[in-house]
């Protein structure tokens, strides 16, 4: 696709997310700290101008992806049309081609992370509109597209809708030699739908009201683990562990790697993450669990802001 324009979607992922009790509306207000993973754990989409608007899905999970129609990334572009005069001539038709490489009902975001980067190809690449419309059409798609429109270390609150970008002074999030979080995400091919974890967690009766501390600021490595280890944890992963007990056999794998801080499910599932000491126990883990679990996805990365 030469001249078009390129973007990666990385995985999202909570490094804690806690549920509140359900409202009236059966939605559940959410706490989360959102981060990003790096080219390894990304899907790929390009953007040129064409007579047509339209989407070609490629790579290793084009067909867990979904029906065309109903994708995310041309629902982007259907929103953006609404809300927005686009030019009228054929600068307005996109054609879109989306390489899959993250696992579909992963909790990773994946959907979303690929409309987050059709918005932001459209909005400040191609269009070169403000901000503020890509920020306002986001929460229209789902609830976390507005974090990875940031594609950098957020809270994210209430339906996803609240969105703060965390303060990150002394670097230790940012994508770079020597900053992120040393990690592996590991998804045992388990799809882990978010509706029936939702309401596994309701039967379960363990909500409870979100009263955490905020975290305003990113202290040094070790203070941040630690205070994920003591004060977090996400609330969904005993009801997905219910449904999809290979997720407790995948943490216990992570668990007993050597080097890891912390290990935990991310989102609603099924991929769970380890955070490590550095890479090159991130690495060494990579190769003996795809070694041992070669229908695994798996996949060593940092985490922090999300690769460009």
């Amino acid at each position: 696709m030469a001249g078009g324009l390129r973007a990666y979607a990385p995985a999202k992922v909570n490094l804690y997310l806690h549920v509140g009790p359900a409202r009236k509306d059966g939605r559940h207000p959410l706490d989360s700290l959102v981060v990003f993973a790096g080219r390894e754990a990304a899907d790929r989409l390009e953007l040129t101008v064409a007579d047509d608007t339209g989407l070609d899905v490629e790579g290793p999970f084009a067909e867990e992806a979904g029906p065309i129609e109903s994708n995310l990334v041309l629902e982007a572009y259907r929103r953006l049309c609404c809300q927005v005069r686009l030019p009228g001539d054929k600068a307005r038709h996109l054609q879109f081609v989306l390489n899959k490489y993250l696992p579909a009902g992963a909790g990773i975001g994946g959907g979303s992370a690929d409309a987050a980067a059709a918005l932001r190809l459209m909005v400040l690449d191609h269009f070169k509109l403000s901000t503020r419309t890509m920020t306002d059409i986001a929460p229209q798609l789902g609830g976390d597209v507005l974090a990875c429109v940031w594609n950098r270390p957020v809270l994210m609150r209430g339906d996803g809708d609240d969105v703060i970008p965390l303060d990150d002074p002394k670097g230790i999030l940012k994508r770079g030699p020597g900053s992120g979080l040393p990690a592996v995400l590991v998804n045992p091919g388990m799809f882990c739908p978010t509706g029936p974890v939702f309401r596994r967690f309701d039967e379960m009766d363990v909500a409870r009201e979100l009263d955490l501390q905020p975290l305003t600021e990113v202290p040094d490595e070790d203070a941040l683990l630690s205070w994920l280890r003591r004060d977090t944890k996400n609330d969904l992963q005993a009801a997905a562990c219910d449904l999809v007990p290979e997720i407790a056999f995948v943490l216990e794998q992570l668990e007993a790697q050597a080097g890891v801080r912390l290990a935990r499910m991310s989102g609603s599932g099924a991929t769970c993450f380890a955070v490590f000491d550095d890479m090159g126990f991130a690495l060494e883990s990579q190769a003996r669990l795809s070694r041992e679990h070669p229908d695994w996805w798996v996949r060593a990365t940092l985490l922090g802001e999300g690769a460009q």
